[in-house]
């Protein structure tokens, strides 16, 4: 039993010093995981302790599930709820869009022209999020604003969207889309790019036209790349985007706008007294939906496709 060990070190060391550039190119990401990802969850606890800076972690009393319960308890929690899952599941809707774009580009018979719109789609994906925050309030501004100014031209009035409600999910989901489709359909044309010309050819023999090459031969090429995705997008449901929602809110649509992300931002940080611990548990109880999400998707997932994380 001792030689077993002794050899099965043996043979460990052997390969760490055979490979040790490898072992050292993956110690560099696997660091920075458990220094920024694991060894922060020691914080955990602030959650279920009423956390005083002065007194430290340790320090500070345990109060159990106070803080959750307050948060399930709070006359705000439905409509929080409610907002979040809105713009969660119309962005949702929306996921598709990326693969039917990588699609349409993947049949362009015109590689200049492909080239172009790749460029054009990518480019809004390189601007930072106050920057597009920014232009989407001046496109929707009721005076000088694009987009009220060409409606004009067909004798629309001018409204101002950012101060209506209803109009919040469509300019902060559409925008969202026009931003990343891009960027996000570049895995879905390496994926396709990848299926076999023989396929297209054999099917171009048969008579096949281009909606029946799509539906029989890329769809099913690019279904496991699309389903990983999609677990992998049910797993933040409750996760909405902070910067971009957080810059787009304003009074007149806050019953709206108003999402989990943003509240505990405010609760945490902005009031008079931060309330580090409620904060904590409310991102603790998000995270725990994600993660019941995530394990129920890609079960649903896995029996229906075949395809999952695990």
């Amino acid at each position: 039993m001792v030689r077993k060990k002794e050899s099965c070190m043996f043979a460990i060391i052997h390969e760490i010093r055979r490979n040790w550039v490898l072992y050292l190119l993956v110690s560099i990401p696997l660091a920075v995981l458990i220094i920024f990802q694991y060894i922060p969850m020691y914080g955990v606890q602030i959650a279920f302790r009423d956390y005083q800076p002065v007194r430290g972690i340790l320090g500070s009393p345990w109060v159990g599930l106070k803080y959750v319960r307050k948060f399930l308890g709070s006359y705000q929690f439905i409509n929080i709820l409610k907002n979040t899952l809105s713009v969660s599941l119309y962005s949702m809707a929306t996921f598709p869009l990326a693969l039917v774009l990588a699609l349409m580009l993947n049949y362009l018979p015109f590689n200049r022209y492909r080239k172009v719109i790749q460029m054009v789609s990518y480019a809004p994906y390189f601007l930072s999020t106050v920057v597009m925050a920014s232009l989407t309030i001046q496109f929707m501004d009721a005076k000088t604003g694009l987009f009220n100014i060409v409606l004009g031209l067909f004798g629309v009035e001018p409204v101002n969207y950012m101060a209506k409600p209803e109009y919040f999910y469509s300019i902060y989901i559409w925008t969202g889309v026009w931003q990343s489709v891009g960027y996000g359909s570049i895995i879905y044309i390496a994926t396709l790019s990848g299926i076999s010309q023989e396929l297209h050819e054999a099917a171009i023999m048969d008579g096949a036209h281009i909606i029946h090459r799509i539906w029989y031969i890329d769809i099913p090429g690019v279904l496991p790349t699309f389903c990983i995705l999609l677990i992998m997008r049910a797993g933040s449901i409750m996760s909405v985007d902070f910067e971009r929602i957080y810059l787009l809110q304003n009074n007149l649509n806050k019953s709206v706008s108003e999402v989990i992300s943003t509240y505990v931002y405010k609760q945490g940080l902005q009031g008079t007294i931060p309330q580090y611990s409620y904060a904590a548990a409310i991102g603790l109880f998000t995270s725990i939906i994600n993660l019941v999400l995530l394990i129920i998707v890609n079960g649903v997932t896995k029996k229906l496709s075949g395809e999952s994380l695990w």
